[in-house]
């Protein structure tokens, strides 16, 4: 069967369930079309093709032997190189950990094995999961699929473009002021920021531990409530980790939304948003209304306050978290010859970190000195509850809101490099979700002068299986989900390794 690589989850695991398509079959289909476009792309830091094609053959061996597989089993997926995966290196793209393999795998990792998932690799992405471009990878920059002259967002871009570009079915990335969210939106992929504690953070290397959180991207609403179901879940490993049952999240996706309240926050229809952004998410609204959904006006005052929060917050918290990388235990060392300690750590950390990772570790570490941490930390974190209040507001009048997910479409690789606030700026729709703590997925929402737009939708704590019936109708109702981008074939092959 030609381009199984098009095909998405639900459909690969009916044909797979019927013995029409071999798990082996499908691996196969990912890694040529991986060997086609990587050159070009650049999504895959590491390719696992003897790992991927091995467990490929033991699914299959199982289901000849009769033994009945979960919706996932045989699926070829992505991994973006922040989480760790036993025997696989996991380099948060960064030469800091070039070389690292880690001893063990993350919870979701393991529950991905459970569910005979297949990993074809690990993914690209802004060094330690800061920035949101991918053009902050210590490697070399992913490109958009939809136009290799621009990025596919970040920091998950690597995941992001690698389920554009068809060489993954569903991908994981990480979330911690929008990495999966706003990459999902300038590659016209679903993309989901689960409730805080929904998902495991134990094996995920840490950027800001209370803002970090793990999310899947698929092609549609059912693939990404099968994706949600196979992570989710209470796990011990994880102190933040939300004790509560996993639902049927398949079971959400009734094509209705009849009377489902949703919100349309000003603050988020703001001047900076492109024109195109803007009409694209008018029209979404529409078809929404137009579906029986009930929508009316909101307001999240301190939304405003969120960028500057954010940009307090995070790099406290990476600073303090980066603190463990000093050449000695694991990762890279300093060849240089030092005096004393001090002198070799900074040698280490100065090679082996780069600008933007240099750059919050500085912003944080100022923010904690002392005379600071009252008037910097502190009023930020202040000004979180403000935020978490203003939702907890909102929610208490409507199911969910939406919103655009970036208030541009793809910019072009180098466009924002020289100007970290611009690149800042591309996440303040979405910094307010980890603010909170709350669920936000974005969707396929139309396009822009041929660029994908991504539409916001923000539910409340566990409101997951609203967002995705929220979803799930709006796919129904378009088919901008089902256009794929226009990749071309590289000119000369180039694959991670």
């Amino acid at each position: 069967m030609a381009d199984l690589w098009r095909l998405t989850i639900s459909e690969a695991s009916d044909l797979l369930h019927r013995r029409e398509v071999s798990a082996v079959e499908l691996t196969r289909a990912h890694l040529d079309r991986i060997e086609q476009v990587e050159g070009s792309v650049r999504a895959f830091v590491t390719v696992t093709e003897a790992e991927a094609m091995r467990e490929a053959e033991q699914v299959d061996q199982l289901r000849s032997e009769g033994v009945e597989l979960g919706p996932l089993a045989g699926i070829p997926i992505a991994i973006k190189d922040v989480i760790s995966t036993k025997g696989v290196r996991t380099t948060c793209s960064s030469r800091i950990l070039e070389h690292y393999t880690p001893p063990f795998d993350a919870t979701v990792m393991r529950r991905l094995r459970e569910s005979r998932a297949i990993m074809l690799g690990k993914t690209n992405m802004d060094e330690f999961a800061m920035g949101s471009s991918t053009e902050n990878s210590a490697f070399f920059p992913t490109r958009n699929p939809w136009d290799l002259e621009r990025v596919p967002g970040g920091s998950s871009g690597g995941s992001a473009a690698s389920v554009a570009a068809g060489e993954a079915m569903a991908a994981l990335g990480s979330d911690t002021g929008g990495s999966v969210r706003q990459p999902g939106a300038l590659t016209n992929t679903v993309a989901l920021k689960p409730t805080y504690g929904r998902v495991s953070r134990f094996g995920l290397v840490a950027f800001a531990s209370s803002l970090d959180q793990i999310g899947p991207f698929t092609r549609s609403a059912r693939d990404m409530a099968l994706m949600l179901h196979a992570i989710a879940g209470y796990d011990p490993l994880d102190s933040t980790s939300i004790n509560a049952p996993v639902p049927d999240y398949s079971a959400a996706l009734t094509g209705d939304v009849k009377g489902l309240r949703i919100g349309v926050p000003s603050e988020y229809f703001v001047e900076g948003t492109e024109p195109g952004v803007r009409a694209a998410v008018e029209q979404a609204i529409e078809t929404l209304k137009s579906l029986g959904a009930e929508i009316g006006e909101c307001s999240l005052p301190h939304t405003r306050y969120g960028v500057a929060a954010y940009y307090i917050i995070a790099p406290a918290e990476c600073s303090a978290n980066l603190a463990r990388y000093d050449g000695v235990k694991y990762g890279y060392s300093s060849k240089r010859v030092a005096s004393n300690l001090i002198d070799y750590i900074s040698e280490t950390r100065a090679e082996g970190f780069g600008p933007e990772v240099k750059r919050r570790i500085m912003l944080g570490a100022y923010a904690l000195s002392s005379g600071y941490y009252d008037a910097y930390y502190l009023k930020a974190e202040k000004v979180r509850t403000l935020i978490k209040r203003d939702f907890d507001a909102a929610f208490e009048r409507f199911d969910a809101l939406i919103s655009p997910t970036s208030p541009s479409v793809a910019f072009k690789i180098g466009e924002k490099v020289a100007d970290p606030y611009a690149m800042y700026l591309n996440d303040v729709f979405t910094i307010p979700a980890n603010l909170a703590g709350i669920c936000g997925l974005s969707i396929p929402g139309g396009f822009s002068d041929g660029l994908p737009v991504g539409v916001q939708l923000l539910g409340p704590s566990l409101g997951e299986p609203t967002l995705l019936r929220i979803a799930d109708a709006f796919e129904r109702a378009t088919d901008f989900h089902q256009q794929l981008a226009p990749t071309p074939t590289a000119k000369k092959k180039g694959r991670a390794r």
